[in-house]
């Protein structure tokens, strides 16, 4: 009888793994709002960071890169250091699920629970699904981090997390302090400016960071999905070979490799319109009428008040198995980690045998290179092989 997989999310991990899964002739049935998470946390007029042969999804069979999609969709060609728009990729991994992934279930899985053979899956749509296996590719669902200090002011409307604004233009008009150096921080900056906020950026470190620009070759560092540079090429390339770390290396490499920093076309929008507080840490915030009256400690130890009326949190994410909340307790409770991450084996397999996990969720295992839609060239035909032979 053939093997029951069903996959959660239907971002790129998602798609491209539903896409070896059925290349292997399995029966996948896969549930999500293809890329829908690019659709509502992402801001509108967004770049990605990843040049154009770095944003791609994987499929078992070739005709599914994003040049294909522009040249079958009529689009301007994107190649070398061009500039991928978010609508672009948003509408190119649309057209990968109705061509490579036909039958995409646009329902929630609302909890998954483990039988004696295989799981038990409820759906929004009030159907219960039976699989022999689950792979869990539900991107930053649940993962989103805001700062103590602001947390608590989240729930009365003052702050919330840059993932939870897809539109700038609702800020048109208001004051808006973004905390953040990262790349979300810094164009999501530079996006509410130009939709006509009036905006702060507060970073904790010292200085901005910036990628490189361009330069003609000859390079002397090799080129890789992650950026040009020895360290994320052995990253990208020996994916496989990073879960033979130590836990507490793999963990520290899943966090911090790859940085904080913005792109280089990011620069000049930034500074020439945006002010920027370096070395600033919120310790404390107080409401006043409105708005929200913020504390900030400099490097030195001064502290100083800022007042917003609104503050953007553009913090990262932080991995936590717990925040899965479909996954039965008595799933989460059983789950072997590193960290906030699911322990995997090399077949993206956790400890409970059927349960798989990709994309970030597997960054503790295989490296920063989860972190990107890069990595499912790598994962994707990973994962669907070990769940063919059985692993």
């Amino acid at each position: 009888m053939t093997k029951t997989v069903a996959v959660i999310g239907a971002g790129p991990y998602g798609l491209s793994t539903a896409a070896h899964l059925r290349g292997h002739g399995l029966h996948v049935r896969i549930f999500g709002s293809p890329m829908a998470s690019w659709v509502e946390n992402m801001p509108a007029g967004m770049l990605l960071k990843s040049p154009p042969g770095a944003s791609v999804l994987s499929a078992p069979e070739p005709g599914f890169t994003l040049s294909d999609y522009c040249r079958e969709a009529g689009e301007t060609r994107l190649d070398g250091d061009d500039r991928v728009p978010v609508e672009v990729f948003v509408r190119y991994g649309r057209w990968f699920a109705e061509e490579a992934v036909p039958g995409v279930e646009n329902v929630r899985v609302l909890r998954v629970d483990r039988r004696p053979r295989g799981y038990r899956l409820g759906l929004s749509s009030q159907e219960e699904v039976s699989a022999d296996a689950v792979v869990v590719a539900a991107g930053t669902h649940g993962f989103a981090y805001v700062p103590a200090p602001l947390a608590s002011w989240v729930g009365e409307g003052l702050v919330s997390h840059s993932s939870r604004h897809a539109d700038p233009a609702k800020f048109a008009g208001q004051d808006v302090v973004v905390v953040g150096g990262g790349q979300s921080g810094q164009e999501g900056a530079v996006l509410l400016h130009e939709a006509g906020a009036r905006v702060r950026l507060l970073v904790r470190a010292p200085h901005l960071v910036f990628g490189r620009a361009p330069s003609p070759p000859p390079h002397w560092r090799p080129t890789g999905p992650l950026g040009r540079s020895w360290g994320l090429y052995a990253l990208s390339r020996h994916a496989a070979a990073f879960r033979l770390l130590p836990a507490a290396a793999r963990l520290h490499l899943a966090r911090r490799a790859v940085g904080p920093f913005g792109a280089w076309w990011l620069q000049q929008r930034l500074e020439r319109a945006v002010p920027v507080f370096l070395g600033q840490r919120v310790t404390a915030a107080r409401q006043d009428g409105g708005s929200l009256v913020l504390t900030l400690r400099d490097t030195a130890g001064e502290t100083r008040t800022l007042t917003a009326g609104h503050v953007m949190a553009a913090t990262g994410y932080r991995v936590r198995v717990d925040a899965l909340d479909f996954l039965a307790p008595h799933l989460r409770a059983v789950l072997a980690r590193v960290g906030g991450y699911p322990e995997l084996d090399e077949g993206f397999q956790s400890s409970v045998p059927g349960l798989y996990f990709t994309g970030v969720t597997a960054a503790a295992t295989f490296g920063p290179l989860m972190r990107f839609t890069a990595g499912t060239r790598f994962a994707a035909p990973r994962l669907a092989a070990a769940v063919a032979a059985g692993r």
